[in-house]
């Protein structure tokens, strides 16, 4: 008899001691938080499709990439299907930096002007890059599709690139290598500006 309960005793302590009981009465720990996430991107590049996609916004996507960064150009980073606001928006909001290559077309787009306002309203350092165009040349034009905040918005944005030091460039004269080479160094200094004020 007394073998019998020794043994007894012995089968409830394993039971006792068993992990998945154990467990029951200690609480795992919680898992650990998911790593921070990264920026969307460095670079956001705010350009008139028609005017630059296929010529220096594209270059310039291609050559930031190629240097290890993270450029963001709507026909690369984006795909069919995608909601223009829902990826737009939050890559400015995460970018380091923007670039705006204001064009002669530029002011005729809202989604253009909308993205320079959000770049400056979210206080990010903007490269003014000003492609076959002067700055006294550049204007908000009211079509009746913008209201009049929207339009203050914009004007507000234009004004700040209009008088930010930036770069320029004609594509008949110019030559491409060179200001490929200069708006790539523009672009790296002063993240390494940001980095170091960080």
């Amino acid at each position: 008899m007394q073998q019998r309960c020794a043994s007894s005793a012995v089968n409830l302590c394993r039971k006792i001691l068993q992990p998945h009981r154990v467990a029951s009465v200690w609480p795992s720990p919680p898992p650990p938080p998911p790593p921070p996430q990264p920026p969307l991107c460095d670079i956001f590049i705010n350009h008139r499709g028609v005017d630059t996609k296929r010529t220096i916004a594209g270059l310039l996507h291609g050559h930031l990439f190629r240097l290890g960064l993270r450029p963001f150009l709507d026909s690369m980073n984006m795909k069919a299907g995608d909601k223009l606001y829902g990826k737009i928006d939050p890559a400015i909001r995460s970018c380091k930096l923007g670039v705006a290559i204001i064009s002669p077309n530029y002011c005729d787009s809202y989604f253009c002007l909308h993205e320079l306002a959000l770049l400056m309203e979210c206080k990010k350092r903007v490269v003014p890059i000003f492609y076959d165009v002067k700055p006294s040349q550049l204007r908000v034009v009211d079509y009746g599709t913008s209201s009049a905040e929207e339009l203050e918005r914009f004007s507000w944005a234009l004004e700040e690139a209009k008088y930010t030091v930036g770069l320029t460039f004609d594509s008949l004269q110019g030559d491409w290598s060179g200001f490929l080479n200069c708006a790539t160094d523009a672009v790296i200094k002063n993240l390494v500006e940001l980095e170091d004020a960080n």
